[in-house]
């Protein structure tokens, strides 16, 4: 059977493919098993396979790879205006085949095993600092119910939570203090793990070359460095800085018509855990920006001075996320007093680390 591209829908069992011929004729429509997805793409010639970018996606598209066939990952937004009719596996094997045909469509890298192993330590990080939120601000609601209000911050109240237990004259009850220390225990257990997490993490940022080279960019540390090198991988496969930026949501947000632009805040598009970590680390860089004098430093100050800080942390956060694509798909290394030049048949200026 000779394909020359095939639209795969994915699932945890039951997999749907629509393959078309070199004159773009339905050639195969064909519902498979787990079992038996490699061994038929193995009886197939090599060809053009489209998947969107969803769970097990990055799995497949290493195992196809493996087998000899080239590998497309799409975002789903960008495959539901090729799906014709309602919603069914089949419908959506064909819309993937369709949108993979288009050529201003824009893929997804696939990510190695070490990168997936890398993003499995941030989730898990995450996760567990969300935990960590959660048993605090029931810790407070509770201590609030009988009157006792803790100050603002999880050391207050680390501190203050023997300081409770140990007060006979506050008027709780011995089956609520046992209760509390409880939820300290959980809060203690948790505050182990993000610790044992974030070893992992400094871990591998010691370890991993684009993390070291990232780590250099005022405002990036092991935590992003490490979340950046592993969300983007081989930057290469984004022709611009601005790419990168638009990807994490930190360009602004576009409402356009009738030649008319409208720009209102930030997108807020991608990946929000990447995007937060890029604005805290610009915060913390924006509170040292006054003590230096390099041309990055000087441009943040007087982004402040005219606007607000929080717009000045965004906007270097971006500068940041472009920097970190210059680094990581030219194998540079970061210099503060950089040189700019316009862009090539542009005009526009562009940063490039020296």
């Amino acid at each position: 059977m000779k394909l020359t591209r095939i639209g795969l829908d994915l699932a945890k069992n039951v997999f749907q493919v629509h393959g078309v011929d070199q004159s773009g004729h339905v050639a195969l429509r064909r519902r498979l098993s787990r079992n038996q997805m490699v061994g038929f793409f193995k009886k197939l010639t090599p060809c053009l396979i489209g998947m969107e970018a969803c769970a097990s996606a990055h799995h497949w598209g290493r195992v196809l790879q493996e087998i000899g066939h080239t590998v497309r990952l799409i975002a789903p937004q960008f495959v539901k205006p090729y799906v014709k009719g309602q919603k069914n596996d089949a419908n959506d094997a064909e819309g993937i085949c369709e949108a993979l045909s288009r050529p201003s469509m824009r893929f997804v890298a696939i990510k190695r095993v070490e990168q997936q192993d890398i993003q499995s330590i941030h989730r898990i990080r995450s996760e567990r600092v969300k935990q960590r939120t959660a048993t605090v601000n029931q810790i407070r609601g509770l201590l609030g119910e009988y009157g006792i209000v803790v100050p603002k911050g999880i050391n207050q109240l680390r501190r203050a939570l023997p300081e409770i237990a140990e007060d006979m004259e506050n008027g709780l009850t011995e089956a609520f203090r046992n209760l509390l220390e409880d939820l300290r225990r959980d809060l203690a257990h948790l505050d182990e793990r993000v610790k044992q997490l974030e070893k992992e993490i400094q871990k591998v940022a010691r370890k991993d070359e684009a993390a070291k080279r990232l780590q250099t960019i005022p405002g990036i540390g092991p935590i992003t460095a490490t979340a950046l090198a592993a969300d983007l991988g081989d930057a290469r496969h984004f022709k611009r800085g601005r790419e990168v930026s638009a990807f994490l949501g930190l360009t602004p947000r576009q409402h356009s018509s009738g030649g008319k632009a409208k720009l209102s805040g930030i997108s807020k598009r991608g990946d929000t855990y990447l995007r937060t970590l890029l604005i805290h680390g610009a915060r913390a860089a924006l509170r040292t920006a006054g003590n230096k004098t390099d041309p990055r430093s000087r441009w943040v100050i007087r982004v402040s001075e005219r606007r607000h800080r929080n717009i000045a942390a965004v906007a270097l956060a971006n500068k940041n996320a472009r920097i970190a694509w210059a680094l990581l798909s030219r194998g540079e290394t970061f210099d503060p007093h950089h040189i700019q030049r316009p862009t090539e048949g542009t005009g526009r200026i562009e940063t490039h680390p020296v």
